[in-house]
């Protein structure tokens, strides 16, 4: 069997750019991971998100960029199969923390990604991504957090019941 290790690579750096871009607020580099055609399924013990499209995808992920929210996503572990020259999929540990300060919920838990990737115009984009928790810890904090630094905090107030609930 042969590894292709080049196009591995590129996969690893997607879905670390995913991450980061999620955890940034950076919507562009959102948009860029995906191809328009995307799908997500993101199942966990107090919710279902599910999307059809990368411009819905994109709509929903924003709605966490609001000074009320902060949070951190870690993907773990790859396991990647390239099938062909165009197709892949892979594997991922998740590890996140988020709290949503309108609420003063946190959530603290881990997921298995399942992700499918295609190459298009010469870079590897998701087309689809979906989780289920592992296990999911949602506590309300007894006081507010005193964050010193925030990049959300650049955004505006939440959206009128736009918050995500976590």
């Amino acid at each position: 069997m042969t590894l292709r290790l080049e196009d591995i690579e590129r996969i690893k750096q997607l879905k670390h750019r995913y991450m980061r871009m999620l955890d940034s607020g950076d919507n562009d580099g959102l948009t860029g991971c995906f191809v328009p055609e995307a799908t997500i399924r993101y199942e966990g013990g107090s919710y279902l998100y599910e999307a059809g499209s990368r411009d819905e995808i994109i709509g929903m992920l924003s709605q966490m960029q609001n000074n009320q929210f902060v949070g951190m996503h870690l993907a773990l572990m790859p396991e990647i199969t390239v099938h062909d020259a165009d197709t892949a999929e892979g594997r991922w540990y998740m590890v996140d923390w988020a709290v949503n300060m309108a609420t003063n919920r946190m959530t603290h838990g881990t997921a298995l990604y399942q992700d499918r990737y295609v190459r298009r115009d010469g870079e590897w984009r998701i087309l689809h991504s979906g989780y289920v928790r592992l296990f999911e810890r949602v506590e309300t904090l007894a006081e507010p957090i005193d964050l010193k630094s925030h990049v959300f905090a650049r955004f505006g107030p939440p959206m009128l019941g736009g918050v995500l609930p976590r």
